[in-house]
């Protein structure tokens, strides 16, 4: 289950890629990572998923923050093999 803070979190994240990052970034970081702070506003790029949040760590060690891979709806892909 998630918590109320993360449900916020993810909300607020959302809400400023799809409002102030989302066309420049898809345009020009396609497949990469962006890490969103939700309180300061602030993206933190990477080309790995660590990269991203550990940007994002470095500057706001006390916060939580929200990564998207970019131009995709989720930031991994889990996929199988059914035999």
């Amino acid at each position: 289950m998630v918590s109320h803070e993360a449900k916020s979190i993810i909300e607020r994240a959302k809400h400023i890629y799809a409002e102030r990052l989302q066309s420049d970034l898809e345009r020009d970081h396609l497949d990469r990572f962006v890490s969103i702070e939700p309180e300061s506003g602030e993206a933190f790029l990477g080309d790995t998923l660590h990269e991203a949040v550990q940007a994002a760590l470095e500057k706001h060690p006390s916060r939580k923050s929200f990564t998207i891979r970019i131009g995709h709806r989720a930031a991994l892909h889990m996929g199988g093999v059914t035999q």
